[in-house]
């Protein structure tokens, strides 16, 4: 697990992004498709609004183990967080993530009983991030190029939990 500090870190990275792949097993083969955050704030689990009858709900109720991934290549911010998935009828968490961009996905509304929440509870990650301009980027790339025995100065790369 993470401190809160770096819990903050991960969330200060991704609340702009708002949409990261989810990646799922379907038939033994990684299956990745957007979803929209819908939360405030990151204390370890990410909360996103789904159908109970869509297919990622029957694959991560087979197999609970998944993956985000969330890219921003203008910031050069790359965040892969990874974790257990499980459905979530909590009434109180949907009244309060309901808004109306998630309305627009769900004409039925917040009471349609096919409507729910995928928590997912983050247990491991990586994040990349670029801390230079793409100028100083492709000098590090010719740099490495040249001396063969480097390999280029990208930013930060940080691996957490297990």
């Amino acid at each position: 697990m993470s401190s809160p500090e770096h819990k903050q870190k991960i969330w200060s990275m991704i609340k702009d992004i708002k949409v990261g792949m989810l990646v799922t097993i379907d038939h033994d083969m990684p299956r990745a498709r957007p979803m929209h955050l819908v939360q405030e704030e990151y204390d370890g689990t990410l909360w996103f609004f789904t159908r109970r009858s869509a297919e990622k709900v029957f694959e991560a109720e087979k197999d609970h183990d998944v993956c985000l991934s969330f890219s921003d290549q203008e910031h050069g911010t790359y965040v892969s967080l990874s974790g257990t998935a499980t459905l979530s009828d909590d009434r109180d968490l949907m009244a309060k993530y309901w808004s109306p961009f998630i309305a627009a996905w769900f004409p039925e509304g917040k009471d349609d009983p096919d409507v729910a929440l995928l928590e997912i509870k983050i247990h491991m990650g990586e994040h990349w991030k670029a801390n230079e301009s793409k100028v100083y980027q492709l000098y590090e790339i010719a740099k490495a190029n040249i001396k063969k025995d480097e390999t280029p100065d990208m930013g930060e790369n940080e691996k957490f939990g297990h």
